[in-house]
């Protein structure tokens, strides 16, 4: 059975709707002779003359009229089965719950990038404590959530990384004196929580000397020489380095879970949760 080429019937659309052979050369990226090569192969497959020239413009035969409505059908058919097979692009709004200090270490690269790849999804990023992120006055305000939970607590959430928590200072700056100089979160914090915890089965003083919800504060604190703070090991930014002293103790560790709630864009938030899974294992 003969067949025709689908590339040339385009290119034999492409001359009719430009007018010649250089402007579909132009258009379809070939020569002006391998356009009239095309051109030629057809004419002989279908033995007729599909165009005459005028002047300097390639004017349809009657042939070429009568072939052309069923080029073009057989063309749009050709694209559609292709268009049909290719996932629309993603886009639509996703609402992120995400504890402060990934929100500072974890999403700034990672934004960018799922932006460049997916522009038509608009992210609407909220920073706050794990516990009030999870409330139930607040979770159905979230597609999609980030937060540490504890590893003896039952959770809906999937586990992404059992991390561990660790103490976090200056490392030019030695801890010396008789207390321990803590720059803690406030009260809700886990971090804080368990640094209180651990703290209070030794017999070390300590005391908390500056409390602030960002961490953009700890650290500045840290810097000035304020004290210490603990965080998980994955969200350590760079500017400070994980401590180890003998009246520190071991703060354990932490579940950094992800909870999917997002009914309306599910794609969307499925290709956010495998980013920021993704991130996090890479920075374990």
């Amino acid at each position: 059975m003969k067949q025709l080429s689908l590339d040339n019937l385009r290119t034999f659309v492409s001359v009719i709707e430009l007018g010649g052979y250089a402007k579909a050369g132009e258009f379809v990226g070939r020569s002006q002779p391998a356009i009239s090569l095309q051109i030629k192969k057809l004419e002989s497959q279908l033995e007729r003359k599909l165009f005459t020239k005028v002047g300097q413009r390639h004017l349809p035969s009657a042939d070429g009229n009568w072939l052309y409505p069923k080029a073009k059908e057989l063309l749009e058919l050709n694209d559609n089965i292709f268009k049909s097979l290719i996932p629309a692009p993603l886009s639509g709004r996703l609402r992120l719950g995400i504890p402060n200090e990934f929100a500072s270490t974890l999403l700034p690269g990672l934004i960018g990038e799922f932006s460049k790849r997916y522009p038509d999804v608009s992210l609407e990023v909220t920073s706050s404590l794990s516990r009030d992120l999870l409330h139930p006055s607040q979770r159905d305000h979230f597609d999609l959530i980030l937060a540490l939970v504890n590893p003896n607590e039952d959770t809906e959430g999937e586990v992404v990384l059992e991390d561990e928590i660790v103490w976090v200072g200056d490392a030019s700056r030695p801890l010396v004196g008789d207390s321990i100089p803590l720059v803690l979160a406030p009260d809700g914090c886990m971090y804080r929580s368990r640094v209180i915890e651990q703290l209070k089965q030794q017999t070390f003083a300590w005391k908390i000397t500056y409390t602030n919800a960002d961490l953009g504060g700890l650290v500045a604190a840290i810097q000035q020489g304020l004290g210490i703070t603990a965080l998980a090991r994955s969200s350590l930014p760079q500017n400070v380095s994980p401590l180890n002293h003998p009246k520190l103790p071991k703060l354990g560790r932490v579940n950094i879970c992800l909870f999917n709630q997002d009914t309306q864009h599910p794609v969307i938030s499925k290709t956010l949760a495998e980013f920021i899974t993704s991130r996090l294992k890479a920075g374990s």
